[in-house]
């Protein structure tokens, strides 16, 4: 499984696609933090966080992740690769998590020089150091589980297709739904007291909180579900090929 590790990121930035998304994530935040006079611009803000990255991110791994994603398996299957994969010494549950590991991997990779953006703020607060740091740290554990979760269903998208470009609109569309989804049917008030629970399956309720700073188990349990669901469905996806 480590050898697959490695050779999924590898192949990653093997092209300057990989480079290419990575530093799209960097330039549009860069953008919207610092210098376009918007929403998320830190010095409109006139406040020491980094909330705006946070709602910001949540939009651009929409696309971000599903680019990330969406040659792990369906550029597999168009090569005719997989079936040489499956012939090897390794588990389809290995397969999965060894292109997910690597995937991940691609995220941190990306969100790393963020970190350049908490040392600023860091350094420009009055007095410097005015940031509550605690909150920060756990705003990134919001936003790196977003993160997981999305690559666990831009994987499964993945799995069910051979075309890269349908699996990247396709893994787009699913990170689209799960997030908002849920929270538009919520707001059309036809479900009663029971459209709280329909508003709690979408993940839009679970990161507002979380991307606050505010680390609730009953979030992370959810999210580590939905990475579980996504990937179980991308191992029966993998399962139908004997059938």
């Amino acid at each position: 499984m480590f050898t697959l590790y490695l050779k999924e990121i590898k192949s990653f930035f093997s092209s300057i696609m990989g480079y290419i998304i990575i530093g799209v994530f960097l330039i549009v935040t860069g953008l919207f933090l610092w210098v376009f006079p918007n929403y998320y611009n830190i010095f409109e803000a006139k406040t020491a966080d980094l909330q705006g990255l946070f709602n910001l991110s949540c939009y651009l791994f929409l696309f971000l992740i599903p680019a990330i994603t969406m040659r792990s398996f369906s550029e597999e299957k168009k090569t005719g690769t997989i079936e040489l994969l499956f012939t090897k010494p390794i588990s389809d549950w290995q397969i999965i998590i060894g292109k997910f590991l690597a995937c991940v991997t691609v995220l941190v990779i990306a969100l790393l020089p963020t970190i350049i953006y908490f040392i600023s703020i860091w350094k420009l607060g009055d007095p410097i150091g005015n940031i509550d740091t605690g909150s920060t740290w756990g705003s990134y554990l919001g936003l790196l589980l977003l993160g997981v979760t999305f690559v666990s269903i831009g994987i499964f998208a993945s799995s069910i297709t051979n075309n890269q470009i349908i699996a990247f609109l396709l893994g787009a569309l699913f990170c689209f739904f799960i997030h908002f989804g849920f929270e538009f049917i919520y707001s059309l008030e036809v479900f009663g007291s029971f459209g709280s629970v329909i508003k709690s399956i979408g993940i839009e309720h679970h990161y507002i909180a979380i991307s606050k700073g505010v680390v609730d188990t009953r979030d992370i349990i959810y999210f580590i579900t939905v990475t579980f669901i996504f990937l179980f469905g991308t191992k029966i996806v993998l399962l139908s090929r004997k059938w």
